[in-house]
Protein backbone atom coordinates (compact mmCIF):
# COMPACT_ATOMS: atom_id res chain seq x y z
CA UNK A 1 0.00 0.00 0.00
CA UNK A 2 1.60 3.35 -0.82
CA UNK A 3 1.26 6.39 1.54
CA UNK A 4 -1.25 7.98 -0.84
CA UNK A 5 -4.67 8.76 -1.01
CA UNK A 6 -6.44 8.90 -4.00
CA UNK A 7 -9.39 11.80 -3.88
CA UNK A 8 -12.49 11.83 -6.22
CA UNK A 9 -15.06 14.13 -6.40
CA UNK A 10 -18.25 12.98 -7.32
CA UNK A 11 -21.14 15.12 -8.72
CA UNK A 12 -23.55 13.75 -11.14
CA UNK A 13 -27.05 14.99 -11.91
CA UNK A 14 -28.72 11.55 -10.95
CA UNK A 15 -27.91 8.03 -9.89
CA UNK A 16 -26.25 5.94 -12.71
CA UNK A 17 -26.09 2.33 -12.00
CA UNK A 18 -24.02 1.28 -15.10
CA UNK A 19 -21.19 3.93 -14.39
CA UNK A 20 -21.47 3.43 -10.95
CA UNK A 21 -20.68 -0.50 -11.32
CA UNK A 22 -17.77 0.26 -13.88
CA UNK A 23 -16.87 2.68 -11.21
CA UNK A 24 -16.68 0.52 -8.07
CA UNK A 25 -14.81 -2.21 -10.16
CA UNK A 26 -12.17 0.20 -11.07
CA UNK A 27 -11.90 1.63 -7.26
CA UNK A 28 -12.38 -1.76 -6.12
CA UNK A 29 -9.08 -2.56 -7.71
CA UNK A 30 -7.20 0.86 -6.79
CA UNK A 31 -7.77 0.53 -2.29
CA UNK A 32 -5.14 -2.39 -2.92
CA UNK A 33 -2.49 0.01 -4.05
CA UNK A 34 -3.81 3.27 -2.54
CA UNK A 35 -6.19 4.62 0.29
CA UNK A 36 -9.42 6.35 -1.39
CA UNK A 37 -11.56 9.05 -0.18
CA UNK A 38 -14.68 9.63 -2.33
CA UNK A 39 -16.09 13.54 -1.84
CA UNK A 40 -19.31 12.62 -2.46
CA UNK A 41 -22.35 15.61 -3.45
CA UNK A 42 -25.36 13.91 -4.09
CA UNK A 43 -28.10 13.59 -1.70
CA UNK A 44 -27.94 11.17 0.89
CA UNK A 45 -29.83 8.38 -0.52
CA UNK A 46 -27.72 7.76 -3.47
CA UNK A 47 -24.80 8.69 -1.35
CA UNK A 48 -25.63 5.81 0.40
CA UNK A 49 -25.94 3.44 -2.94
CA UNK A 50 -22.81 4.09 -3.93
CA UNK A 51 -20.60 3.48 -0.66
CA UNK A 52 -22.53 0.19 -0.68
CA UNK A 53 -20.99 -0.44 -4.02
CA UNK A 54 -17.63 0.17 -3.33
CA UNK A 55 -17.22 -1.10 0.05
CA UNK A 56 -15.71 -0.19 2.95
CA UNK A 57 -12.04 -0.02 1.41
CA UNK A 58 -13.22 3.56 0.35
CA UNK A 59 -14.27 6.53 2.41
CA UNK A 60 -16.70 8.41 1.40
CA UNK A 61 -17.42 12.04 2.96
CA UNK A 62 -20.28 14.01 2.23
CA UNK A 63 -20.09 16.99 0.67
CA UNK A 64 -22.28 20.06 0.76
CA UNK A 65 -23.86 21.82 -2.12
CA UNK A 66 -21.94 24.69 -3.58
CA UNK A 67 -22.37 28.09 -2.71
CA UNK A 68 -23.23 30.21 -5.30
CA UNK A 69 -21.12 31.16 -7.88
CA UNK A 70 -18.26 28.10 -6.90
CA UNK A 71 -17.15 25.57 -8.79
CA UNK A 72 -18.55 22.14 -7.28
CA UNK A 73 -15.69 20.23 -8.34
CA UNK A 74 -13.64 22.22 -6.26
CA UNK A 75 -15.66 22.00 -2.74
CA UNK A 76 -15.22 18.28 -3.02
CA UNK A 77 -11.51 18.36 -3.85
CA UNK A 78 -11.63 20.22 -0.38
CA UNK A 79 -13.82 18.12 1.22
CA UNK A 80 -11.82 14.96 0.09
CA UNK A 81 -8.36 16.56 0.79
CA UNK A 82 -9.25 17.92 4.64
CA UNK A 83 -10.05 13.57 4.94
CA UNK A 84 -6.76 12.57 3.61
CA UNK A 85 -4.13 12.03 6.22
CA UNK A 86 -1.17 11.02 3.66
CA UNK A 87 1.70 13.15 2.43
CA UNK A 88 0.85 12.86 -1.52
CA UNK A 89 -2.68 12.78 -2.76
CA UNK A 90 -3.86 11.86 -6.31
CA UNK A 91 -6.79 13.64 -7.50
CA UNK A 92 -8.98 12.64 -10.25
CA UNK A 93 -12.64 12.84 -11.94
CA UNK A 94 -14.64 10.09 -11.79
CA UNK A 95 -13.40 9.33 -15.54
CA UNK A 96 -10.18 8.97 -15.08
CA UNK A 97 -8.67 5.48 -14.91
CA UNK A 98 -4.86 4.99 -13.59
CA UNK A 99 -2.74 1.86 -13.56
CA UNK A 100 -0.49 0.73 -10.70
CA UNK A 101 2.86 1.37 -13.02
CA UNK A 102 2.40 5.05 -14.15
CA UNK A 103 0.89 5.85 -10.77
CA UNK A 104 3.97 4.78 -8.94
CA UNK A 105 5.69 6.30 -11.29
CA UNK A 106 3.84 10.27 -11.20
CA UNK A 107 4.28 9.09 -7.34
CA UNK A 108 7.78 8.98 -7.61
CA UNK A 109 8.00 11.95 -9.82
CA UNK A 110 7.04 14.35 -6.17
CA UNK A 111 10.76 13.81 -4.96
CA UNK A 112 11.28 16.69 -7.77
CA UNK A 113 8.18 18.39 -8.49
CA UNK A 114 5.16 19.69 -5.99
CA UNK A 115 2.31 18.64 -8.04
CA UNK A 116 2.81 16.21 -11.12
CA UNK A 117 0.09 16.29 -14.00
CA UNK A 118 0.26 13.60 -16.55
CA UNK A 119 -1.47 13.37 -20.09
CA UNK A 120 -4.91 12.12 -20.16
CA UNK A 121 -5.68 9.65 -23.47
CA UNK A 122 -9.60 8.68 -24.18
CA UNK A 123 -9.91 4.85 -24.42
CA UNK A 124 -12.07 4.34 -26.01
CA UNK A 125 -12.08 6.73 -28.70
CA UNK A 126 -15.60 7.42 -30.10
CA UNK A 127 -15.83 10.98 -32.61
CA UNK A 128 -16.29 13.15 -29.99
CA UNK A 129 -13.35 12.44 -28.58
CA UNK A 130 -11.09 12.48 -31.38
CA UNK A 131 -12.30 15.88 -31.86
CA UNK A 132 -11.54 16.86 -28.21
CA UNK A 133 -7.97 15.28 -28.61
CA UNK A 134 -6.42 17.58 -31.27
CA UNK A 135 -7.30 20.09 -28.32
CA UNK A 136 -4.69 17.86 -26.37
CA UNK A 137 -2.45 17.64 -29.39
CA UNK A 138 -2.04 21.46 -29.84
CA UNK A 139 -1.61 21.99 -25.95
CA UNK A 140 1.65 19.23 -26.10
CA UNK A 141 2.97 21.12 -28.88
CA UNK A 142 2.36 24.76 -27.71
CA UNK A 143 3.08 23.94 -24.09
CA UNK A 144 1.51 21.59 -22.00
CA UNK A 145 -2.28 20.06 -21.89
CA UNK A 146 -4.46 20.06 -18.87
CA UNK A 147 -5.43 16.64 -17.42
CA UNK A 148 -8.45 15.86 -15.51
CA UNK A 149 -6.18 14.42 -12.81
CA UNK A 150 -2.63 15.62 -11.03
CA UNK A 151 -0.27 14.10 -8.10
CA UNK A 152 0.53 16.57 -5.51
CA UNK A 153 2.14 17.04 -2.26
CA UNK A 154 -0.77 17.71 0.49
CA UNK A 155 0.93 20.68 2.20
CA UNK A 156 1.27 22.34 -1.29
CA UNK A 157 -1.90 24.21 -1.19
CA UNK A 158 -1.64 25.34 2.04
CA UNK A 159 -4.53 25.13 5.36
CA UNK A 160 -6.90 27.06 2.89
CA UNK A 161 -6.73 25.29 -0.36
CA UNK A 162 -7.61 27.19 -3.34
CA UNK A 163 -10.57 29.41 -4.80
CA UNK A 164 -13.92 27.28 -5.44
CA UNK A 165 -14.92 30.68 -7.86
CA UNK A 166 -12.93 29.60 -10.90
CA UNK A 167 -13.99 27.71 -14.23
CA UNK A 168 -10.72 26.34 -15.09
CA UNK A 169 -10.13 24.73 -11.46
CA UNK A 170 -6.75 22.88 -12.55
CA UNK A 171 -5.04 25.70 -13.51
CA UNK A 172 -5.88 27.47 -10.26
CA UNK A 173 -4.48 24.58 -8.39
CA UNK A 174 -1.33 24.81 -10.04
CA UNK A 175 -0.55 28.22 -10.19
CA UNK A 176 -1.88 28.35 -5.85
CA UNK A 177 1.30 25.99 -6.03
CA UNK A 178 3.47 27.97 -7.79
CA UNK A 179 1.97 31.55 -6.23
CA UNK A 180 3.37 29.56 -2.85
CA UNK A 181 6.88 28.48 -4.23
CA UNK A 182 6.11 25.32 -5.36
CA UNK A 183 7.46 23.65 -8.48
CA UNK A 184 4.58 22.08 -10.77
CA UNK A 185 6.14 19.47 -13.41
CA UNK A 186 3.74 18.43 -16.71
CA UNK A 187 5.02 14.51 -17.42
CA UNK A 188 3.22 14.05 -20.74
CA UNK A 189 5.12 11.11 -20.95
CA UNK A 190 2.78 9.63 -18.24
CA UNK A 191 -0.15 8.63 -19.87
CA UNK A 192 -3.51 8.18 -17.67
CA UNK A 193 -6.44 6.82 -19.65
CA UNK A 194 -9.79 8.74 -19.25
CA UNK A 195 -13.65 7.72 -20.53
CA UNK A 196 -14.82 9.86 -22.71
CA UNK A 197 -18.25 11.64 -22.00
CA UNK A 198 -21.35 11.34 -23.69
CA UNK A 199 -21.94 13.63 -27.16
CA UNK A 200 -24.39 16.18 -24.65
CA UNK A 201 -21.45 16.04 -22.34
CA UNK A 202 -19.06 17.15 -25.39
CA UNK A 203 -21.21 19.67 -26.65
CA UNK A 204 -21.77 21.40 -23.55
CA UNK A 205 -17.94 21.58 -22.93
CA UNK A 206 -16.75 23.45 -26.00
CA UNK A 207 -17.68 26.88 -24.84
CA UNK A 208 -16.69 26.03 -21.27
CA UNK A 209 -13.26 25.29 -22.39
CA UNK A 210 -12.87 27.96 -24.94
CA UNK A 211 -13.78 30.48 -21.75
CA UNK A 212 -10.35 28.99 -20.36
CA UNK A 213 -8.35 31.30 -21.91
CA UNK A 214 -9.57 34.46 -20.22
CA UNK A 215 -7.18 33.10 -17.88
CA UNK A 216 -4.43 32.77 -20.68
CA UNK A 217 -4.57 36.34 -22.45
CA UNK A 218 -2.35 36.02 -25.17
CA UNK A 219 -4.10 32.39 -26.08
CA UNK A 220 -7.19 34.55 -25.79
CA UNK A 221 -6.45 37.44 -28.30
CA UNK A 222 -4.90 34.88 -30.82
CA UNK A 223 -8.46 32.81 -30.77
CA UNK A 224 -10.34 35.72 -30.87
CA UNK A 225 -8.58 36.70 -33.68
CA UNK A 226 -9.48 33.46 -35.40
CA UNK A 227 -12.57 34.09 -36.90
CA UNK A 228 -12.39 37.62 -38.22
CA UNK A 229 -9.35 36.49 -40.12
CA UNK A 230 -10.64 33.19 -41.64
CA UNK A 231 -13.74 35.16 -42.34
CA UNK A 232 -11.73 38.06 -44.38
CA UNK A 233 -10.23 35.27 -46.28
CA UNK A 234 -13.06 33.38 -47.67
CA UNK A 235 -15.42 36.73 -47.95
CA UNK A 236 -12.24 38.32 -50.19
CA UNK A 237 -11.76 34.71 -52.15
CA UNK A 238 -15.48 34.79 -52.84
CA UNK A 239 -15.88 38.62 -53.92
CA UNK A 240 -12.77 38.38 -56.13
CA UNK A 241 -11.31 36.09 -59.07
CA UNK A 242 -8.18 35.11 -60.48
CA UNK A 243 -4.99 35.41 -58.58
CA UNK A 244 -7.30 37.19 -55.19
CA UNK A 245 -9.18 34.36 -55.00
CA UNK A 246 -6.47 32.05 -54.93
CA UNK A 247 -4.64 33.70 -52.51
CA UNK A 248 -8.04 34.33 -50.16
CA UNK A 249 -8.00 30.13 -50.97
CA UNK A 250 -4.90 29.95 -49.96
CA UNK A 251 -4.81 31.14 -46.54
CA UNK A 252 -7.47 29.63 -45.21
CA UNK A 253 -6.14 26.47 -46.13
CA UNK A 254 -2.52 27.37 -44.78
CA UNK A 255 -4.50 28.03 -41.13
CA UNK A 256 -6.46 24.65 -41.26
CA UNK A 257 -2.71 23.18 -42.30
CA UNK A 258 -1.09 24.50 -39.32
CA UNK A 259 -3.18 22.99 -37.14
CA UNK A 260 -2.77 19.94 -38.86
CA UNK A 261 1.01 20.22 -38.09
CA UNK A 262 0.75 21.71 -34.63
CA UNK A 263 -1.05 18.67 -33.26
CA UNK A 264 0.89 16.25 -35.21
CA UNK A 265 3.91 18.01 -33.26
CA UNK A 266 2.20 17.48 -30.44
CA UNK A 267 1.10 13.57 -31.18
CA UNK A 268 5.52 13.00 -31.17
CA UNK A 269 6.16 14.41 -28.21
CA UNK A 270 6.97 12.56 -25.34
CA UNK A 271 6.40 9.43 -27.08
CA UNK A 272 3.01 10.58 -27.81
CA UNK A 273 2.71 8.84 -30.94
CA UNK A 274 2.36 5.27 -29.26
CA UNK A 275 -0.88 6.77 -27.63
CA UNK A 276 -2.33 8.23 -30.48
CA UNK A 277 -2.73 6.79 -34.05
CA UNK A 278 -1.17 8.60 -37.03
CA UNK A 279 -5.13 10.06 -38.02
CA UNK A 280 -5.23 12.03 -34.69
CA UNK A 281 -3.81 15.10 -35.83
CA UNK A 282 -6.37 15.37 -38.99
CA UNK A 283 -8.98 16.46 -36.32
CA UNK A 284 -7.40 19.60 -35.70
CA UNK A 285 -9.18 21.42 -38.12
CA UNK A 286 -12.04 20.85 -37.05
CA UNK A 287 -11.38 21.68 -33.37
CA UNK A 288 -9.62 24.90 -34.50
CA UNK A 289 -12.82 26.00 -36.20
CA UNK A 290 -15.00 25.42 -33.04
CA UNK A 291 -12.47 27.61 -31.12
CA UNK A 292 -12.72 30.38 -33.70
CA UNK A 293 -16.75 30.34 -32.85
CA UNK A 294 -16.50 29.23 -29.45
CA UNK A 295 -14.09 31.49 -27.78
CA UNK A 296 -16.85 34.84 -29.37
CA UNK A 297 -19.72 33.09 -27.17
CA UNK A 298 -17.20 32.79 -24.42
CA UNK A 299 -16.65 36.28 -24.68
CA UNK A 300 -20.35 36.99 -24.95
CA UNK A 301 -21.09 34.89 -21.63
CA UNK A 302 -18.20 37.17 -20.14
CA UNK A 303 -20.06 40.47 -20.76
CA UNK A 304 -23.53 38.96 -19.51
CA UNK A 305 -21.23 37.96 -15.78
CA UNK A 306 -19.90 34.77 -16.80
CA UNK A 307 -20.24 30.84 -17.55
CA UNK A 308 -23.77 29.82 -16.70
CA UNK A 309 -22.99 26.83 -13.92
CA UNK A 310 -25.93 24.80 -12.17
CA UNK A 311 -27.91 27.67 -11.88
CA UNK A 312 -25.30 30.53 -11.23
CA UNK A 313 -22.50 32.03 -13.34
CA UNK A 314 -18.90 32.19 -12.72
CA UNK A 315 -16.82 34.67 -14.21
CA UNK A 316 -13.34 33.90 -13.13
CA UNK A 317 -11.75 31.57 -15.43
CA UNK A 318 -8.74 31.34 -12.61
CA UNK A 319 -6.20 33.77 -11.27
CA UNK A 320 -2.83 34.54 -12.25
CA UNK A 321 0.21 33.54 -10.18
CA UNK A 322 0.74 37.68 -9.47
CA UNK A 323 -2.85 38.15 -7.93
CA UNK A 324 -2.26 35.23 -5.99
CA UNK A 325 1.08 36.22 -4.23
CA UNK A 326 -0.89 39.44 -3.64
CA UNK A 327 -4.23 38.09 -2.01
CA UNK A 328 -2.18 35.52 -0.24
CA UNK A 329 0.98 37.09 0.57
CA UNK A 330 2.69 34.48 -0.16
CA UNK A 331 5.78 33.38 -1.92
CA UNK A 332 7.37 30.52 -0.28
CA UNK A 333 6.02 27.92 2.27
Amino acid sequence: MRDATYVLPLRRDRFDACATIELSRYLGDLVRHVHVVVADGLPAPVRALHAASWGDAVRTVAVTAPPPGCNGKVVGVLAGLAAATTPAVVLADDDVRWDAPTLDRALAALDEADVVVPQNVFDPAPWHARWDTARSLVNRALGHDWAGTLVLRRDALGPRGYDARVLFENLELERTVLARGGRVAHRPDLVVVRRPPGVGAFLEQRVRQAYDSFAQPARLVAELALAPLLAACVVGAARSDGARRAAGTAAVLVVLGSAVLVAEVGRRTAGGAAAWRPTAALWAPAWLLERAVCVWVALAWRLRGGVPYRGTRIRCAAHSVAALRRATGAGSR
